[in-house]
C-alpha cells in the first residue's frame, strides 16, 4: 500500500513562501513514493498540533511540518506523547529556521528543503519535555529569552533577524537576575542567574558555537547558566559565543544533563517565564526531561558530519 504524508503548513510564514510553492511541494513527495495532502493552519490555538495529532491517529506515514520553529513545536507536541509517531520532516519558513539550521536543510528555498526527502533517511533525534509540554531545539528562561516572544509577528515578517538584535539591543540594559535552585545531573546550581538555557541542538538564535559540542541524539540535554546580571559581563561573554569560547568562562556553568529542575528559591516572588522553542511555555518550577531519539526526522544526513550523531540514521 503506498505511503500517505500530510503537509501542515502556515499559510502566513515566510511571507507566504510555503503557499505560493504548495503544489510543486506536492509533487515532490507523491515522486518520492507518498499519497500528500496538505493541511493549512489557522488562527485558532493549537492549530498545527491538532491536525498533527489527527493525522498520526489515522496513520499516516510522514507528517511535514511548513513553517516557523512555533510550527514544528506544535506538531511535535502533536505526536511526542502517542506510542507509535510517524517519521517528521521539516520546509523552514521562519526567521531564524534554527531546528532546520541543525538538520542542514535549505532555510531559504522551500521547494529544495522538501527534496531532502529524497535522500530516503532520517536521523533519530532527541526532544526535551517541559513539565507537559515538549519542545525540539531549546528551552530558556530569563529576560534575553523573552526576545523570540516580545518581538511582534509583523516585525519578523518585515525585517527577520534584524527585529531580534534591535529588540535585544533593547532588553540588555533592563536584565535583572533571577534567584534559582537549578539541579541537574551532576550537582546543582543555586543562586542568581540572568539566563538560563537547555538546548537539544547546536543553532540557537541563528548562532552554531553556543553549543559547539552539541549532539542530536545522545540523550543529554546541553545546559548553560549566566551566573551574572552584569551588563559588561554579559556582554564580553556574548562576544566569547560567538566564538564558542564562552563554555570557560567562569561566569558560565556549562554541562550536560538528561534532566534539569528548576524552581525559585525563597523569596524570590517575580515570574519565571519559561521560552520553549521561542514561546511562552509557562512559569518554573519546571522539570525537564530528555527524550532520547524519540522522532524519526527528515535530515540532510549526506551533508552532514558524523560527530554530530551518536546513532546511525535510519533508511526510510
Amino acid at each position: 500500500m503506498k505511503k500517505r504524508a500530510r503537509i501542515i503548513y502556515n499559510p502566513t510564514s515566510g511571507r507566504e513562501a510555503i503557499r505560493r510553492d504548495l503544489v510543486d511541494i506536492l509533487n515532490v513527495y507523491e515522486l518520492a513514493g507518498y499519497e500528500t495532502s496538505a493541511f493549512a493552519t489557522t488562527a485558532e490555538p493549537h492549530s498545527a498540533q491538532n491536525e498533527a495529532l489527527r493525522a498520526a491517529e489515522d496513520g499516516f506515514d510522514l507528517i511535514i511540518a511548513a513553517g516557523g520553529d512555533g510550527t514544528i513545536n506544535e506538531v511535535v507536541n502533536g505526536i511526542a506523547g502517542l506510542e507509535n509517531r510517524p517519521v517528521m520532516a521539516v520546509i523552514p519558513a521562519g526567521t531564524t529556521n534554527d531546528y532546520a539550521r541543525a538538520l542542514h536543510i535549505p532555510r531559504d528555498n522551500p521547494l529544495e528543503a522538501a527534496r531532502i526527502i529524497n535522500q530516503k533517511k532520517a536521523a533519530r533525534m532527541d526532544i526535551g519535555q517541559a513539565n507537559d509540554s515538549y519542545f525540539v531545539n531549546i528551552a530558556a528562561g530569563g529576560s534575553l529569552s523573552e526576545l523570540t516572544y516580545s518581538v511582534p509577528s509583523k516585525l519578523k515578517s518585515m525585517y527577520g533577524y534584524l527585529a531580534y538584535v534591535v529588540k535585544g539591543a533593547e532588553l540588555l540594559p533592563r536584565v535583572r537576575p533571577m534567584d534559582l535552585r537549578i539541579e541537574y545531573d551532576d550537582g546543582v546550581y543555586e543562586g542568581t542567574t540572568a539566563l538560563f538555557f537547555l538546548a537539544l541542538t547546536n543553532s540557537v538564535g541563528g548562532f552554531e558555537q553556543i553549543v559547539p559540542d552539541a549532539k542530536l541524539d545522545d540523550g543529554k540535554f546541553t545546559l548553560l547558566v549566566l551566573k551574572t546580571s552584569k551588563l559588561n559581563e554579559i556582554m564580553a561573554i556574548m562576544s566569547e559565543a560567538l566564538k564558542g569560547k564562552h563554555v570557560d568562562d567562569p561566569n558560565v556553568l556549562y554541562v550536560k544533563s538528561d534532566q534539569v529542575k528548576i524552581t525559585p528559591n525563597p523569596g524570590y516572588d517575580n515570574p519565571v517565564m519559561i521560552n520553549l522553542d521561542g514561546e511562552y511555555g509557562g512559569d518554573a518550577p519546571v522539570e525537564f526531561v530528555n527524550h532520547h531519539a524519540h522522532i524519526k526526522m527528515v535530515a540532510n544526513v549526506d551533508d552532514m558530519t558524523d560527530d554530530q550523531f551518536v546513532l546511525p540514521s535510519i533508511d526510510l
